[in-house]
């Protein structure tokens, strides 16, 4: 099957790749680490003037939900934060890093990779998995708000502004189709309440509009559109609350708010596609002592294809959290859904038993996990499916300027192009950033992805099996209080045991962000 945790056994296909592409690869990874053996020199020896983008902001670190869920907050030790020294100079301060390219994760949100916040030039060091998976305990669903005074009132603009070569526009194996085009990504955030710690009562928007203009195919222009709701109400030992994710998507890749520049492809159709993703969360979480808590849980995710089969979902769950430790959170509970697919695929039930841990190892370590099975049925005749569940996430700043984030997991989907059949997604992805002489940001981002197909009807063939991964590097620069430009460039690779369906793909694009 694929790759897991706990659970799980693990198969990696090799992938060949091509005579450039290795070539490209071995002489980017040369500079890179060159490039920071140098960092770690220089911050041995130079003021910190910008604080690291591994500086966590303070905020209450809360407990594991399941593995769409997020718990009632059962501790209240801060992470550690630096403040930034002002540059000598009568000139106002530039921002710190924080501010100028959000990265840390933030108190421990109701929200999913569909909402957070991209909306800077430098990609936020979070790993946001394939159809919209991210592990939300661990990593920001939306662009952290810093703010030295709580406010009553918050709202933040911005734009992002791409310049992007493409060789295969159409990630296909057969037609090849090179391109440039620009995507131009505004972005506007606003809220009320507790929008920063998200502990009290607060509601958030955001939302992202993206226009890609492709120079030589204007047919394949798009438009794509991020849109997150969330809020909060604190009763005492009652806490309510809701997020909305809708992601409208008219492109081959199944962009969210953390990644804009196309890591994830949409491989069940590859090829560019319409698809309309809606994801309701509703949680009410129980502080029955000091030391336990209930969360129900209730969540709708719709992935609506407009020419092709649709897919609704609704589940619910309860689940009973203990506060072992200071640093160590553990739970246990169960999950039911029942799963609406367009004719002519099958409808199915789902049940699952998960194990989580909430782990904050040292004020530089954290990790959360959760593993678990899931029993699947299906109206198809067939029988019943059992699959390993998990999510696993984690951040580690080793040193000052230096970030490395990693997540995995693995979860059932229907598909929407293939009749009767769901695959079963196994993934994993990493991040690391570093700062190089105090205004340079080098990042760099791989991931790999088992997609393994199943029958929903005893008469249905499922063969096919997908081996994907990319590779991102890139280098930023904050130019000004306001204005960051840079520059990456893109490796992705799916190898399918059906031809049709593999393809390479090369990107390079410059980038530049204004903020207000």
């Amino acid at each position: 099957m694929s790759s897991g945790f706990a659970l799980t056994s693990c198969r990696f296909a090799p992938f060949p790749l091509r005579p450039i592409a290795r070539l490209t690869l071995v002489f980017v990874a040369g500079i890179f680490f060159a490039a920071v053996l140098a960092a770690q020199a220089q911050e041995s020896i130079e003021p910190d003037i910008l604080p690291s983008l591994a500086e966590p902001p303070p905020s209450s670190v809360e407990p594991p939900p399941s593995t769409s869920a997020e718990p009632f907050p059962a501790s209240t030790q801060s992470l550690p934060s630096n403040t930034a020294e002002p540059l000598p100079s009568s000139e106002p301060p530039l921002p710190s890093s924080e501010e100028a390219f959000p990265s840390s994760r933030e108190p421990l949100s109701s929200s999913m990779n569909y909402t957070g916040g991209y909306t800077t030039v430098v990609p936020a060091p979070v790993p946001a998995g394939p159809n919209g998976v991210v592990d939300t305990r661990v990593f920001p669903g939306g662009e952290t708000i810093y703010s030295s005074e709580p406010r009553r009132v918050y709202y933040k603009l911005g734009m992002t502004v791409r310049g992007v070569w493409d060789d295969n526009i159409f990630i296909s194996n057969t037609n090849r189709v090179s391109d440039y085009y620009f995507a131009i990504e505004p972005y506007i955030t606003v809220g009320v309440g507790d929008v920063e710690g998200r502990n009290k009562s607060y509601l958030r928007l955001d939302y992202m509009p993206s226009v890609i203009l492709f120079a030589d195919h204007s047919d394949e222009d798009a438009f794509n559109q991020l849109i997150h709701v969330e809020g909060g109400y604190d009763f005492g030992r009652l806490r309510l609350s809701m997020s909305e994710d809708i992601a409208l998507l008219e492109s081959a890749n199944l962009n969210s708010f953390v990644d804009t520049t196309g890591l994830w492809a949409n491989l069940d159709a590859s090829a560019p596609t319409r698809v309309n993703i809606f994801s309701t969360r509703l949680r009410a979480d129980y502080q029955l002592t000091g030391k336990v808590f209930l969360q129900g849980e209730l969540d709708s995710l719709i992935y609506f294809y407009p020419d092709n089969i649709s897919s609704y979902m609704i589940s619910g769950g309860l689940y009973v959290y203990y506060h072992w430790l200071p640093k160590v959170t553990v739970g246990i509970g169960g999950t039911v859904g029942y799963d609406w697919v367009d004719d002519p695929s099958t409808n199915q039930t789902f049940e699952q038993v998960n194990v989580r841990l909430n782990y904050e190892v040292t004020n530089k370590f954290f990790l959360y996990a959760s593993a678990g099975v899931e029993f699947r049925q299906f109206d198809g005749n067939r029988g019943t499916y059992t699959s390993p569940v998990f999510e696993v996430g984690s951040i580690y700043n080793p040193f000052n300027g230096t970030t490395l984030t990693l997540a995995a997991g693995r979860r059932i989907y229907n598909s929407g192009y293939l009749a009767n059949q769901d695959f079963g997604t196994t993934y994993i992805v990493g991040r690391f950033q570093q700062r190089l002489f105090r205004r340079v940001y080098l990042g760099l981002a791989g991931g790999y992805e088992n997609s393994d197909y199943i029958a929903t009807d005893r008469d249905v063939s499922a063969p096919r099996n997908d081996n994907y991964w990319f590779i991102e590097p890139s280098v930023d620069v904050l130019i000004t209080r306001w204005l960051s430009a840079g520059v990456y460039y893109l490796y992705r690779e799916d190898s399918s045991n059906i031809d049709f369906f593999s393809f390479y793909d090369n990107q390079v694009g410059v980038r530049a962000t204004v903020r207000f």
